[in-house]
Order: structure tokens, then C-alpha cells, then sequence
């Protein structure tokens, strides 16, 4: 197994937290440089990686050829075309820009280049997700009429010290937790053929969107994606209702609090959610009545880097192609308008 040498260009939550950890559990891949422009403790972490402070220090490594641009949203475009015209396969984390402009060009940019470019889309390997996946490939629900999915978190505060919390392009809770339940529905149902978007800041002194209710319309289907930063109780996450049947789903996938915790992804019980947590699947089969509890699929946020792995090395499909991730954005950006109008818009 060749391993593929990996530049980090940034230590934040994302690269301690979702990048870091599998670039050196992984036996494809070998994590070379971190750039951190201040200590965060990477080389006590990993003291066989090279702390470098400059981008720059990524982009001329000659024995680096993927680079992981997980900096803030408002710099994806500019260090992943850098990162592109230097010769280095790219992963951009999730939103993959903040227009579709700047994402056809970086298309543009690594097809001439014959270049991997793909976007972190981890939550498709969230264990639910996976299980909501299986469902509805064995049509349990029956012709699926409405899907409801919601990522609510309560912070009642403002954050301090954040570019998150600043009003710029790409700031607030559309481009972070939307960019994963847009691309969640994408996956499952395709592109919508109407939208309309209601964005909200409901904070006190808040300055950022942190609020939105977005409704995707399709033939015979709505999906609803709701978010807020005010939900102390959290109700259901997933809700999908059939001409059979419903399946409701409470909690969240396990991975990422326990990759926060500081614990390795590995062993045979990794992304195994608690039984307490298995959603109700309340539906008829064979014409018989059934209502039980489904066991969550195991979470899987490996099969993203093994799938890198095999674009790069074997030249196989990518799991999440830039297409999608622009198509991302398109909804994102069709949800902004849709709410300065105040009226549906079509896709």
C-alpha cells in the first residue's frame, strides 16, 4: 500500500477532530504537515508530523500530494486553487465555497489538472443517516410523503472570538449545518424542483443567521430541514412518514463525541449507537402490521478517506463528487434568495 502523503491546513476543531485523527489511523495515508499559525498542541499529538506555520509550506512540499483545506469557509476557494495549481489533490471541508462560481472554477481547475477534488461530507456516514438510507431502499415506509430531519443545538450565547459569528458571506448556520442536511436530502431525493427558505437570527445581539426552516419540494414529496441555535429540549431528529408507515428518530451519531474525547477511530464497536437512541419503525409488511425498534447501522466516517484513497491511487469513483457539493451550494444560494423574497423559488 503506497501511502499518500497529507498536508493539514489547519489545526482547529476540524483538523483535530475530524481530519487529523484518520490521516494517521488510516494505513493509506501518511500526515506529513500541520500548518498552525499558533500552538494548538498537534506536536504533542502527533510528534511524528512537522508543524509549519505558512500555507505556502504545504503547496511546495514536493512529497505532499493531498492537501486538506479545512480553514475558514471564506478561504476555501482561494487555498484550494492554490493548493490545485501547486499539483496536490484537494479536499475541501464542507461548505465547498461560498458561491457556485468559485466552485466551477476549482472543478474547472483539477479536471485540467487530472486532479482529485472532493468535499468532506463526513454526515453521510453518520450512522442514522445510513440506516435511513437502508429504509428506504426496502421501501418499508412504502412511497415516502414527507421527510423531516432537524440539527438543533442550544447556544443561547455569542460566541466571542469567532470569525463564525461575524456577517459576512458564508458566515452563520445555513453555510455550517445546512451544508450537511442539504447534501443528506440531495443524496437521497436529488434536486428539488422548488424551494422556499425562512432565515432567522433569534439571539440576543446575534449577528449571523442561526435559524433556518427550508422546505425542498419535489413530484409528491416535501422534505423540511430545520436548524436552530435555541432548542434546550431536543425533539426528533429524523421524521419520515410513508403511504405505509412512519419512522422516527431520536439523537445523534456517536462519532464525533467521541472523537472529541480524544479517542482514536478505531476497534470493532466504532460509530455503534446505544440501543436507547434505535429509531421506531411503525409501518405494515406483508399486508401484517409492524411496529418495532430499528437498530442504527454502525457510523462509518473511514469509508470517506478509504474512498479518497481509491480516487487517488486506483483512479476510482469518488463517493462525494464536487457536483454534488456545488449543487450544495446552489440550494444554499437559492435559500438566501428565497428568503430576501419571502416566496418560493424554483430550482
Amino acid at each position: 500500500m503506497k501511502k499518500i502523503s497529507a498536508g493539514l491546513a489547519s489545526f482547529g476543531m476540524s483538523g483535530m477532530v475530524f481530519h487529523a485523527p484518520f490521516l494517521t489511523t488510516n494505513p493509506g495515508f501518511h500526515l506529513k504537515k500541520i500548518v498552525e499559525r499558533t500552538p494548538k498542541g498537534s506536536q504533542k499529538i502527533y510528534p511524528e508530523t512537522e508543524v509549519v506555520s505558512r500555507f505556502e509550506d504545504l503547496t511546495t512540499d514536493q512529497e505532499i500530494e493531498l492537501i486538506v483545506i479545512n480553514t475558514p469557509d471564506h478561504s476555501h476557494y482561494n487555498l484550494a486553487k492554490e493548493a490545485l495549481l501547486a499539483g496536490k489533490h484537494v479536499i475541501v471541508e464542507k461548505p465547498f465555497t461560498l458561491t457556485t462560481r468559485e466552485g466551477e472554477e476549482l472543478m474547472r481547475l483539477s479536471s485540467e489538472r487530472d486532479l482529485v477534488l472532493t468535499v468532506y461530507q463526513n454526515r453521510r456516514w453518520d450512522g442514522d443517516f445510513l440506516t435511513i438510507k437502508k429504509i428506504l431502499e426496502e421501501r418499508l415506509l412504502g412511497p415516502l410523503v414527507e421527510y423531516e430531519a432537524h440539527f438543533d443545538r442550544f447556544r443561547n450565547y455569542i460566541q466571542p472570538d469567532t470569525w463564525k459569528e461575524d456577517p459576512e458571506v458564508g458566515t452563520g448556520i445555513l453555510y455550517n449545518l445546512g451544508s450537511h442536511m442539504i447534501d443528506q436530502s440531495l443524496v437521497l431525493f436529488g434536486m428539488p424542483e422548488k424551494l422556499y427558505a425562512n432565515l432567522r437570527i433569534i439571539r440576543e445581539n446575534g449577528r449571523v443567521n442561526d435559524y433556518y426552516d427550508i422546505h425542498l419540494y419535489y413530484d409528491s414529496l416535501k422534505v423540511i430541514l430545520k436548524s436552530s441555535y435555541l432548542v434546550r429540549e431536543p425533539g426528533p431528529r429524523y421524521i419520515l412518514h410513508g403511504m405505509n408507515g412512519s419512522f422516527v428518530k431520536h439523537g445523534i451519531d456517536p462519532q464525533e463525541d467521541v472523537l472529541k474525547r480524544g479517542e482514536k477511530p478505531v476497534g470493532d464497536k466504532w460509530g455503534m449507537e446505544e440501543k436507547r437512541y434505535w429509531g421506531i419503525l411503525n409501518t405494515e409488511i406483508n399486508g401484517k402490521p409492524v411496529r418495532k425498534r430499528i437498530e442504527t447501522l454502525p457510523g462509518n466516517y473511514h469509508f470517506f478517506y478509504d474512498n479518497v484513497y481509491s480516487a487517488i491511487r486506483e483512479g476510482k469513483e469518488l463517493s462525494v463528487n464536487p457536483q454534488e457539493a456545488l449543487d450544495v451550494i446552489r440550494i444554499i444560494e437559492a435559500a438566501v434568495e428565497s428568503n430576501h423574497a419571502q416566496e418560493v423559488i424554483s430550482i
